[in-house]
């Protein structure tokens, strides 16, 4: 038996009814779903018998609504004004959540505090119980004393006094402007932490950082990561640091790790550094290094000075200098050194670079070491002064005087003449082989000494009282090797003078020009040598390292005087005297 439908339509009816109530209680449902407030909103640690939080207070609107819009809940419209512990809320439109004293404001809000400092934003919601708030688009806080900080989002907390933002922002204080990715303002005490990207930029210089604190009240900028300030007419000359402290009124760097200053085409590196952007004067301690890369120099020590403006830099504390060479370097040592730079007087736009080692100092190069009180090196001219007591010695052979100059080949480097003003006097070891006490010498008041194609002093020239002592060697027919003939002793108003291999050999002597050649059994031991010789062996630098201390003091070498032939023709004459004396008839008293 079948069952006959007499409405066809009515099940479709039913399924419209049942989808219509379903619909509706649905909608009922999200209208009443509670307001779901932003987690920054939720205490960390509820107090336990805390006193019941202060209701923000309804102070002035020009109308009062109640409908579904806002979940039910109370809005008001118009010159909307809220209170809240001393702080005034100003807005277009303001919700109020009253159970959860919670209230959310749109449209021309303006938050005024108790500590003067004022929040501007399209919208801002407020809890009441935690005092804290967020303020969403275009915001704008601005305190007491003027700072003007700009985001789009900003968390702020009226219990701990602080505004936080990570959505970037902008801070100016009226003299510089600073970005950031986000940072936190503590308005109590005027300082923002800034993380992020930080960049803070006035019309002089530019500050670049990963995590800065700001202080508004004192303008130092605390630094505590890479960070880079930047001068904007040089942006060449700059400071680098990992840690440290930065006064943006003063330009003052205080600089604690991995530090670098820039300045002027120079390094200054140092554990410690201080460094005025504004009168140039820094200074380091530690591990101090001056690094001059135009000049392929760097000076190192335990703390060093710099004058920007007058290009010039001072280091102390055992300190030594480097310069590198095509071939070759020259390291400088001294209780004081000073670099500096001055325009060329032919043409003011060239700069010439110089050094200065005062009190001990010593050099060594590799065919060349010397020390004096103080040194004077022209580095651009390759002009070398000694001054006071000076020694050179060049590859065995030793140069004094009152005051000695070196002349130095710019194109290749290496040291074309000295010049030796009063008292000069050249030494060589006659065979550095062996420690026979036999050395070629020559003196006067002023010489000029000559380097050869070998790189080593190869002749003298001597004005005024020239003297000279030197050994003489001939040629044995029969064996072929030298043989000693004896030393010449000369003397002349000038001598010119050549050291080949052992020998010295005096080619000129002009004025009052006297010279003698003596067998070695003929010439007192005593005349050998000149009254003021002065061979130097405790304080010779022998290599770089002995730069670094006042004198290496190696032990005096102590050399065999061969005297055997003297002694043996003074005992024959001594003989031959002792029998002349026999001969002579002997009176007897009576």
């Amino acid at each position: 038996m079948a069952l006959r439908m007499t409405n066809p339509s009515l099940p479709v009816k039913l399924i419209f009814l049942v989808l219509a109530l379903v619909s509706t209680f649905v909608f009922s449902q999200e209208q009443q779903k509670p307001f779901q407030k932003d987690p920054y909103f939720t205490p960390k640690a509820p107090q336990k018998n805390a006193p019941p939080a202060e209701k923000v207070k309804h102070i002035h609107s020009d109308e009062l609504r109640k409908d579904e819009k806002y979940e039910g809940n109370n809005y008001f419209v118009g010159n909307v004004q809220f209170s809240h512990q001393g702080s005034l809320l100003n807005a277009d439109l303001v919700i109020v959540y009253e159970e959860q004293n919670f209230i959310k404001a749109i449209g021309n809000v303006k938050l005024q505090n108790a500590d003067g400092s004022v929040i501007t934003a399209d919208e801002m919601e407020y809890d009441g119980n935690t005092q804290k708030g967020i303020a969403r688009k275009n915001v704008v806080l601005t305190d007491p004393k003027g700072t003007v900080i700009k985001t789009e989002t900003m968390y702020y907390d009226r219990v701990s006094n602080q505004a936080y933002y990570n959505t970037g922002g902008t801070i100016n204080d009226g003299k510089s402007t600073t970005y950031s990715k986000s940072g936190t303002y503590y308005l109590a005490t005027r300082t923002i932490d800034l993380t992020g990207r930080v960049k803070i930029e006035d019309n002089q210089y530019v500050l670049e950082g990963d995590n800065v604190v700001q202080n508004q009240n004192t303008n130092i900028v605390n630094i505590n990561g890479p960070t880079t300030i930047v001068n904007k007419k040089n942006p060449k000359n700059r400071i680098v640091t990992d840690k440290g402290n930065y006064n943006t009124n003063t330009k003052e760097a205080f600089l604690y790790k991995n530090s670098r200053v820039y300045y002027n085409d120079k390094i200054l590196t140092g554990d410690e550094m201080y460094y005025n952007q504004l009168t140039g004067f820094g200074k380091a301690t530690g591990n101090v290094t001056l690094d001059d890369p135009n000049e392929r120099r760097w000076i190192k020590g335990g703390y060093g000075e710099i004058f920007e403006k007058k290009d010039s830099a001072m280091m102390t504390k055992n300190p030594y200098a480097v310069k590198a060479l095509e071939k070759d370097s020259m390291y400088f040592a001294a209780e004081k050194i000073i670099s500096f730079q001055r325009p060329d007087s032919a043409d003011i736009k060239v700069k010439k670079s110089f050094l200065r080692a005062f009190r001990k100092g010593r050099f060594y190069k590799s065919n060349a070491q010397g020390r004096a009180d103080s040194i004077a090196f022209n580095e651009t001219d390759g002009v070398l002064h000694m001054y006071t007591k000076p020694i050179l010695w060049s590859n065995g052979k030793q140069v004094t005087g009152d005051k000695v100059e070196a002349y130095f080949n710019t194109q290749n480097e290496n040291i074309d003449s000295l010049k030796v003003i009063g008292n000069a006097f050249a030494i060589s070891k006659v065979d550095s082989l062996n420690l026979k006490d036999e050395f070629n010498q020559v003196k006067g008041k002023l010489m000029t000494v000559y380097y050869g194609a070998d790189n080593n002093i190869k002749e003298a020239k001597v004005i005024g009282n020239a003297q000279a002592i030197s050994y003489s060697d001939d040629e044995n027919r029969q064996t072929g090797e030298k043989e000693r003939i004896g030393i010449s002793l000369t003397s002349c108003g000038i001598i010119d003078a050549v050291f080949e291999e052992k020998l010295l050999y005096v080619v000129e002597c002009n004025i009052g020009a006297t010279s003698d050649t003596y067998p070695m059994s003929m010439i007192e031991p005593e005349k050998r040598k000149f009254p003021d010789f002065n061979w130097n062996t405790k304080d010779r630098i022998l290599k770089w390292q002995d730069i670094l201390v006042d004198t290496p003091n190696y032990e005096e070498i102590k050399y065999e005087s061969d005297n055997t032939l003297y002694n043996k023709a003074q005992e024959a004459v001594e003989k031959e005297k002792a029998k002349e004396e026999a001969k002579k008839p002997k009176r007897t008293r009576r």
